[in-house]
């Protein structure tokens, strides 16, 4: 069996490591039958960093995050198995007290729509203010509303004075998120997860949003786990990239790396679906084929019906690939990896011409 990044990486520099996630697998009973989210799931965490996970939606980013908080509702969901490290101590083992502590202050989460995750009849100044009273029995309320207004303050709301008072929906979509990154450091947590804070906000408020998010790693120094679909905001602000598809980790790498030299099919297809500059195109580069259906997943590898490295090779459609290590902290789990160099490009969608400034009306 190959070895996994959680095992040979985490021994190699177990002082720099916060969190480590090793061979987690998390099902969900559903009416259709059991859905298994994620399957054998391993990354890391390093101290200082910004690790993003990428993949498309039902990839099982979300939920291993989710599990390492303990939010796995019991039922429908389940934690099948898998270790979760945290401070020398593995979090799957730990007692509902002992995540209660550690949730909030050790570990923060700015969920993905801050609308559902503030209460509306609650004052935003209020709900800050909380999540420090709950971990500080020692801090009085008007120490926590004058935290809170520096918090406001510190995460560019304008009138925090003012704005401690109000109410979430008086707050616009930016300041939400705003005032869930303030919740989020409240308490100077040691990892900040970021669960696709972006979604919801157009370009100009993403630009902002971000800049934020980087002032508050740095007050903080916490390692943080960006969680998106946006290529974009990885290139800006991830420094490792653990790429998902289908419940599996299929690379992890630094993120020059990835972007310059992907090690996997499905990474090369994200790469190749970003609109270049240097490029005029009448259609954007696309994926061929759909998501795999979580219950009923192809055999072998997961990626191989949409693969156009594989070509039907039997050892994709019987094996299922393992992370296996390809150089330095570079992981790919995909049979012919080697095969992959920077030069190959999957096949164009059908019917999609590209025209380049170097030969116009040529295809390359």
């Amino acid at each position: 069996m190959a070895t996994s990044p959680t095992s040979a990486g985490v021994a190699e520099m177990a002082e720099e490591v916060v969190l480590a996630v090793k061979n987690l697998t998390v099902e969900f009973e559903t009416e259709d039958g059991v859905l298994r989210a994620v399957e054998q799931v391993s990354w890391e965490l390093l101290q200082g960093e910004t690790l993003g996970l990428v993949g498309e939606s039902g990839s099982g980013k979300s939920v291993s995050v989710l599990a390492v908080l303990g939010l796995i509702k019991q039922p429908p969901g389940r934690i099948v198995s898998g270790e979760i490290w945290y401070d020398g101590s593995d979090l799957l083992a730990a007692t509902h007290g002992d995540l209660r502590a550690i949730r909030g202050t050790d570990i923060a989460m700015i969920f993905q729509d801050p609308t559902t995750s503030l209460n509306p009849v609650v004052t935003v100044g209020s709900q800050i203010s909380e999540a420090m009273l709950i971990h500080d029995k020692g801090l009085s309320k008007k120490d926590a509303r004058d935290r809170a207004i520096a918090l406001l303050a510190s995460v560019g709301v304008p009138s925090p004075e003012d704005r401690v008072h109000q109410y979430p929906h008086e707050f616009s979509g930016g300041m939400k998120q705003r005032a869930m990154i303030a919740m989020a450091i409240a308490n100077k947590p040691r990892v900040l997860i970021a669960d696709e804070p972006t979604t919801s906000l157009d370009v100009t408020i993403q630009a902002q949003f971000l800049d934020v998010l980087r002032a508050a790693q740095r007050e903080t120094g916490a390692s943080t786990i960006f969680i998106t679909h946006d290529l974009g905001v990885i290139a800006e602000m991830a420094d490792r990239v653990v790429v998902m598809y289908g419940g599996r980790v299929v690379e992890t790498a630094d993120v020059e790396t990835i972007f310059k030299s992907p090690s996997h099919p499905y990474t090369l297809g994200l790469m190749n679906s970003v609109p270049k500059l240097e490029l005029e195109v009448h259609e954007l580069a696309a994926i061929p084929g759909q998501p795999p259906d979580p219950f009923n997943l192809p055999p072998g590898c997961t990626f191989q019906p949409r693969c156009e490295l594989g070509q039907g090779r039997s050892r994709c459609t019987e094996e299922v690939p393992e992370l296996r290590e390809l150089g330095s902290r570079r992981w790919s789990a995909c049979h012919f990896a080697e095969e992959l160099e920077p030069g190959f490009m999957a096949r164009p969608a059908e019917g999609l011409e590209i025209i380049t400034d170097a030969s116009p009306g040529e295809t390359p």
